[in-house]
């Protein structure tokens, strides 16, 4: 689908985690886990898709339950708890440049995040990292139910934030999340890591990088 026209009265940027502002590492170790059963597209495919992912990321299961069904799903030949030990060691915290960006652009736009998550990683990212508290609104797959590509997670998003969806701009490392952005009426950009995020807000005219 093409996208919309640019509305530069941008008034909320929204933010995926993992992948734009969050080093979450998920890909290489779960095609060494899968015995290269899975490739690269096949893993990040697996986030999206899994029946074990989504529940779990929705909040319909907990940890334990998804690290059986998850170890299943895989064919793996590790104990659930193995699998749940590295999975939580998957997500590495901000990257860098992160925090900064936000610090930057908090005073200017309402900050949001849309973000599949659990209650393993968030959990994490709140009580190891000041991640959370750099945004006005946090959208979580686990507390509101919805998942990513799913069109409702965005609904979700515009209907509690009061914002006519022309006014958001939403960053997210999976093409098919930003299709189904963009088809609300959202601006959206395919973006991985803080560079590209800086590099999209500048050519959208949103923030100039005075570190370079």
């Amino acid at each position: 689908m093409n996208e919309p026209t640019v509305n530069h009265n941008i008034r909320v940027i929204l933010f995926d985690l993992g992948g734009v502002l969050v080093e979450f590492d998920g890909i290489a170790p779960l095609i060494a886990l899968s015995g290269n059963k899975l490739d690269k597209e096949g893993a990040r495919r697996f986030w999206l898709t899994s029946p074990s992912v989504r529940k779990f990321e929705t909040g319909k299961c907990g940890a334990e339950d998804f690290a059986r069904h998850a170890v299943a799903e895989l064919s793996l030949t590790m104990t659930p708890d193995v699998f749940l030990r590295q999975f939580l060691s998957w997500d590495r915290g901000p990257m860098d440049g992160a925090l900064s960006l936000l610090d930057a652009l908090k005073p200017h736009f309402l900050l949001a995040c849309l973000s599949n998550n659990n209650e393993l990683h968030w959990n994490r990212l709140r009580e190891e990292t000041k991640l959370p508290e750099k945004f006005h609104r946090c959208y979580l797959s686990q507390e509101i139910g919805l998942m990513k590509p799913d069109r409702e997670s965005f609904a979700h998003v515009v209907r509690d934030l009061g914002t006519d969806p022309r006014h958001i701009l939403f960053f997210d490392d999976n093409p098919e999340c930003v299709d189904a952005a963009r088809q609300i009426g959202l601006t959206a950009r395919c973006t991985r890591g803080v560079g590209e995020v800086k590099a999209a807000l500048a050519g959208l005219g949103l923030h100039r990088d005075n570190a370079g």
